[in-house]
């Protein structure tokens, strides 16, 4: 399986090629599908917000995974590297596609100054749970969440 890395929002908040961004709705939906139906302006909040996404795309042009990510300085990392959403399309997992979206997040974070990844995900991922621990990634953490009620 041949891919390719393409970049659909950097560090600027510009889409670089904004027809990955429609195909990797669906994908990305696989992690998160209760995103609202206006996938593209949602994704244009993150981005101004500093968020940026990288896909990995096949020979046809289809998006096999996406990783949305962002770097920003606070006082626990230093320089952080978190990544916000880390999906394979489910018919290609365990194929190398995550281990290829995962080693240029390592290089690009190491780029940037930070002393490695961080990222969250849910108690009930646990097929995720074993990638990452294969990965090197060790629980540092809880992570607490409070909601609240919105009128």
């Amino acid at each position: 399986m041949s891919l390719r890395l393409a970049l659909v929002a950097g560090s600027a908040p510009i889409l670089v090629e904004p027809p990955l961004l429609a195909r990797a709705e669906p994908v990305h939906r696989q992690l998160r599908p209760h995103l609202a139906d206006n996938y593209a302006a949602i994704m244009a909040g993150i981005f101004a917000d500093g968020g940026e996404m990288i896909v990995a795309v096949d020979a046809a042009g289809e998006v096999a995974g996406v990783a949305v990510y962002r770097c920003f300085r606070n006082t626990f990392s230093g320089m952080r590297f978190h990544v916000d959403d880390l999906v394979v399309d489910a018919a290609r997992r365990s194929t190398g596609v995550g281990r290829l979206l995962l080693a240029w997040l390592e290089q690009e974070a190491a780029r940037r100054g930070a002393k490695g990844l961080e990222l969250e995900s849910g108690t009930q991922r646990t097929q995720a749970h074993k990638f990452y621990f294969r990965e090197g990634f060790v629980i540092n953490a809880f992570s607490f969440k409070q909601d609240f009620e919105l009128n």
